[in-house]
């Protein structure tokens, strides 16, 4: 199981093929590989984050309230 983030784990259901005897290939439902990709690039936008935030030099900054009202946003 891969935990996505959520309360809730990812079940996946690969099927194994083998060539001379070893395993090869995981082959997986397409839901699941969808899953997967979107987990992986949820992981790869938090470590962008956190880079961005381990390089904050405490300049000025914006909330996203601030921003916002400067765009006429909601």
């Amino acid at each position: 199981m891969i935990d996505n983030g959520a309360t809730d784990m990812l079940e996946l259901h690969p099927e194994i093929l083998e060539r001379d005897g070893k395993k090869q290939f995981a082959v997986l439902p397409y839901e699941e590989f969808l899953a997967i990709q979107e987990i992986l690039e949820d992981w790869d936008d938090f470590k962008a984050i956190e880079e961005a935030k381990s390089q904050d030099d405490g300049g000025p900054g914006y909330s996203s309230g601030e921003i916002r009202k400067v765009l006429g946003l909601p």
